[in-house]
């Protein structure tokens, strides 16, 4: 039997025990996300924690530990909620959220039907991404994807962004 490598942060696996409670997750989403899709959500719906990891080789030491789908306001749209728990500032944490996003993206695609992707209807689903931060320190890293690339204001509209919360 394999030896058990130690929790490398006791406070992650404990924020993730909690969180895994719907109840508490939510809790968390009304506290602390200020947007107005949180209060329109039916917490009736079925909240679905994904144990998929989509975690590229470069990242596999640190994960995206939390990932729920919902179906929003009785529709087939789906939310994805990428969860990470961060002790420490970390600065490329646009792009490991941009990986998780792809991942996510292509385990869709490759679970949805041909035809289905074909149709003019299809769409992937939104991912919210949301960073837990408990650190001591400020979080300082930038919020946006797009500031994190070199030139991106002379071209506007045309770079990819997305903010996480």
């Amino acid at each position: 039997m394999p030896e058990q490598q130690p929790c490398k942060d006791p406070h992650d696996k404990g924020y993730k025990d909690l969180l895994s409670y719907k109840e508490i997750f939510f809790e968390l989403l009304d506290s602390f996300v200020d947007q107005g899709w949180v209060s329109q959500i039916d917490r009736e719906q079925e909240l679905v924690r994904i144990d998929k990891e989509f975690v590229s080789p470069e990242f596999k030491e640190q994960e995206a530990d939390l990932v729920y789908q919902l179906k929003f306001k009785g529709e087939d749209v789906i939310f994805y909620l990428l969860m990470e728990l961060q002790s420490k500032v970390d600065f490329q944490m646009p792009y490991r959220l941009l990986q998780y996003m792809m991942g996510v993206w292509e385990e869709k695609l490759k679970n949805t039907g041909d035809n289905e992707k074909k149709q003019k209807r299809f769409k992937l689903p939104v991912i919210v991404p949301i960073v837990l931060y408990n650190g001591k320190l400020k979080w300082t890293a930038k919020r946006s994807f797009k500031e994190t690339l070199a030139k991106s204001k002379l071209f506007g509209e045309y770079v990819v962004d997305f903010k996480y919360i």
